[in-house]
This record gives structure tokens, C-alpha cells and sequence, in this order.
């Protein structure tokens, strides 16, 4: 049985930094297309960054990019998201996903994931 689960959230001042995890069971993460999205209540749940399998090339929202870092540890079965720089516009619950069959410009669709994790909370406060 597959399991995702978020790990790292809180609560952060502006400019801050957080380094969210998402520990794997069920599943090998190198051999995944995995990816991190964000939903604030009453919007869609968007895209943050993604990485392939494998080879783990990377893409990220134009939002997050230069401050957030994806990648994952193999050893650990885990994928992390190292954020800097964080703006309250951050704020929101974050998710990771997994999908053993996708390219890394589809991993920026929630329709194309098989496995979510439960999510985890990152406020940002002003």
C-alpha cells in the first residue's frame, strides 16, 4: 500500500525558511515523477514544483522559483521542498504527490497523479 506524508510545516515569519518532507512508503521515489502543490481555501490546488523520475530534472511555478528548492533523498525514500524568502502569499496547505508514469512537464497536472499525501500547513505571518 502506498503512503505519502507531509512533514515540516508551521508557522514562519516573512523572509523565513521551511523544509517540508514527504516520506514515501509503498513506493521507491527515484523511480517516481513526484511533485509539491499548494491550496488555499476556496482556490484550486496549484502547481509548486515538480521532479522527474530517474534522471530528476526539475520545474517550478514562476511563483516559487529562485526561492524554492525541490529533491529528494534516495536513501531516505523521502522528497523535500527547502523553501526560502517565504512571503504570506505562501501560505497555505502543502501536498506532495507521485506517479511512476509521468514526463516532467505533466507534472505540473493534479489529474495525472495517482498518490497524494494528506497535506501540511505553511503560515506565513507579515
Amino acid at each position: 500500500q502506498v503512503r505519502l506524508a507531509e512533514s515540516g510545516g508551521g508557522l514562519v515569519q516573512a523572509g523565513g525558511s521551511l523544509n517540508l518532507s514527504c516520506a514515501a512508503s509503498g513506493l521507491t521515489v527515484s523511480n517516481y515523477a513526484m511533485g509539491w502543490f499548494r491550496q488555499v481555501p476556496g482556490k484550486e490546488r496549484e502547481f509548486v514544483a515538480g521532479i522527474s523520475r530517474r534522471v530528476s530534472s526539475t520545474l517550478y511555478a514562476d511563483s516559487v522559483k529562485d526561492r524554492f528548492t525541490i529533491s529528494r533523498d534516495i536513501a531516505k525514500n523521502t522528497m523535500y521542498l527547502q523553501m526560502n524568502s517565504l512571503t504570506p502569499e505562501d501560505t497555505a496547505v502543502y501536498y506532495c504527490a507521485a506517479d511512476w508514469k509521468l514526463a516532467l512537464g505533466a507534472t505540473t497536472t493534479t489529474g495525472e497523479y495517482d498518490y497524494w499525501g494528506q497535506g501540511t500547513q505553511v503560515t506565513v505571518s507579515s
